[in-house]
């Protein structure tokens, strides 16, 4: 609303416009700090407004689901059956409730395997390749809302190559095969990339102004944006020339910005020492001559690494520089490290011997920058002859600055690596953790991200139950035998690519990632596996069970879990919507694990 710039690692600004959106039809103006999770709302924060459209795009869940398994090839009971076990699962109910985007996420998700299914399915209809852009608009919007959606994008699109691969092989359709490939490679891959790119690009239009996170991007980028730096260094000369004072960053930001400077205590004053805190690196250190005489140690060589020719000269803020010890060719860089007490905590800067190839870490730019006193600066401007004050905004291109926001999102690394709250992706299957989001100031009244333990416990029962038929049926079809028809079998595998890899792609790759992770990142897991129940329940009905007197056996089963399913939505819904409080023994025998923290008030 204000327009400051920011950047969230979680994403691209896809999801924060789309909740910015309803800020905007709200009457939001800005005016209220997102810094604790509970804090109680101003009036003028639109919390109806914030929350619509989350809550909508989690509504449209259930319908998406419903016609993803009906697309999917099984009957309108299973896509019914699909729908209320949605319905009754607690942890998306919650989710969809905040102005959290995993619901837009997740609509985005089913809505891009439902369109390609669409497509997939309809050979003959001019329509279906209005479904193919569909299918290519959703996965844009769903990695624009969350980086998690190129997991389902990856999914579709290693679909599509097994199905292109198979078209590629049909011989009566050889006269348009080069433009079949060339719709898909464009509707899923060019137009995302395109849509992709354009999410920024709306993103740094509107971000104009100076924020918080101004300090993790580079000097030149901080200049483009008004205020902040930009207000400090404009109309400053552009050219660096001899006699100009100047203030030196690092290009790199890691751990935090750094800007080389020293302090006035004394520090012992050696040469070709090992560094302090990095003893395979020599010390740097400052001094005021005290009748010392050192000119030689003094020589710093300026190498300009970005430079487009030889003849370019050093320039504010646009150029990177290497500083490169003349007479121990070491080129000064960031360690990393921090120094002790007697060094003030500050970061600490060596000389590497062993310098080799680009490092940010050894790259440094001007920022501040002034010709001395304001006679010298006129005249030193009027002998370079030419125009040296610097307008970033022009030297800096849009694709420049997607670039380097693009590589700080990917790379940027929350501070704190361990919360109350957070689990790992074990803890996931059987859902031995919890959040708490909201807890009234009086009373027991509060609101858990918690999951209905029975829809799991089945979401589970499920999965093992495809992979046990799956490898069953593919063993057995290796040896000749064929259990079911062939229309059966690609039935079913389809429905697994869709279902068990929409869960495998969306919760392994968590193992490997370094970050704070939260329940909530487990939940478009949860809804393929979810999906998944309905076409087990339907297969075994069909295809395993074969006498009248199993089938009823079965029938009554089901709707036996699906009354369990219920009652375990119906118990935990105070802790879904908030009310009503119940007391603390009401409370305590909802804790149905010893790992849920379920907030219980002292009276």
């Amino acid at each position: 609303m204000k327009q400051v710039f920011f950047i969230d690692e979680s994403g691209p600004p896809f999801g924060h416009m789309v909740l910015a959106l309803g800020a905007y039809l709200g009457g939001f103006d800005g005016n209220f700090v997102w810094n604790r999770i509970g804090a109680e709302y101003t009036s003028n924060v639109p919390v109806w407004s914030l929350r619509v459209i989350p809550a909508f795009a989690g509504s449209f869940c259930i319908p998406l689901a419903y016609l993803l398994v009906v697309e999917l090839g099984y009957s309108h009971f299973s896509a019914l059956g699909a729908c209320m076990l949605l319905l009754m699962e607690n942890s998306l109910i919650v989710q969809s409730r905040f102005m959290l985007l995993e619901s837009v996420l997740i609509f985005f998700l089913l809505l891009a395997v439902l369109s390609y299914l669409h497509f997939h399915k309809a050979r003959n209809s001019s329509f279906r390749w209005f479904w193919l852009m569909i299918c290519g608009v959703s996965c844009a919007c769903g990695i624009g809302v969350k980086y998690m959606g190129m997991f389902t994008y990856f999914l579709l699109l290693g679909l599509t190559a097994v199905h292109t691969w198979q078209l590629i092989g049909d011989r009566t359709l050889s006269h348009v095969i080069v433009v079949q490939v060339l719709v898909r490679f464009l509707a899923l891959v060019v137009l995302p990339v395109i849509m992709y790119i354009g999410f920024f690009y709306v993103h740094l239009t509107l971000l104009y102004r100076s924020g918080p996170h101004d300090q993790m991007m580079s000097s030149a980028f901080q200049a483009s944006l008004e205020g902040g730096l930009a207000r400090i260094t404009q109309g400053q000369p552009l050219d660096v020339a001899l006699g100009s004072q100047v203030t030196l960053r690092t290009v790199s930001s890691k751990p935090v910005p750094c800007w080389l400077h020293s302090h006035k205590v004394n520090y012992p004053i050696r040469h070709d020492v090992a560094a302090p805190m990095s003893p395979h690196s020599q010390e740097v250190s400052g001094y005021i001559d005290f009748n010392v005489s050192m000119p030689a140690q003094n020589l710093w060589r300026v190498d300009i690494v970005n430079r487009e020719s030889d003849r370019e000269i050093w320039k504010t803020i646009l150029s990177e520089v290497r500083l490169v010890h003349v007479n121990t060719s070491a080129v000064l860089k960031l360690s990393g490290a921090s120094l002790p007490e007697w060094g003030f905590k500050q970061l600490e800067v060596v000389g590497d011997k062993i310098y080799k190839g680009y490092q940010q870490s050894g790259m440094w730019n001007v920022e501040e920058h002034r010709y001395g006193r304001s006679q010298e600066q006129k005249e030193r401007e009027l002998e370079l002859k030419s125009p040296t004050h610097s307008d970033i905004k022009r030297n800096l291109t849009f694709m420049a600055k997607f670039l380097e926001l693009q590589w700080k999102m990917l790379t940027v690394k929350n501070e704190e690596s361990e919360h109350k709250y957070s689990s790992s992706p074990l803890e996931w299957i059987t859902m031995d953790t919890n959040i708490a989001y909201w807890l009234h100031p009086s009373s027991n009244a509060q609101i858990q991200l918690i999951g209905n333990i029975v829809n799991w416990t089945i979401a589970n029962l499920a999965l093992v139950v495809y992979c046990l038929m799956f490898l069953t049926y593919l063993l057995r079809r290796r040896r000749k035998v064929e259990d079911i028809p062939q229309d059966s079998w690609e039935q079913l595998v389809l429905a697994g690519v869709i279902c068990v890899g929409g869960w495998a792609v969306n919760y392994l790759p968590f193992f490997l990632m370094e970050k704070t992770l939260f329940l909530y990142h487990y939940l478009p897991a949860l809804t393929f596996k979810i999906l998944q129940i309905p076409i087990v329940v339907e297969h075994l009905y069909i295809h395993v069970l074969k006498s009248p007197a199993q089938r009823k056996a079965f029938g009554v089963v089901i709707l036996a879990v699906l009354c369990s399913v219920y009652v375990s939505y119906h118990n935990l819904s105070p802790l879904t919507y908030g009310q009503p409080a119940l007391s603390s023994d009401e409370l305590a025998a909802l804790r149905w694990r010893e790992s849920w923290d379920i907030l219980l008030r002292k009276r």
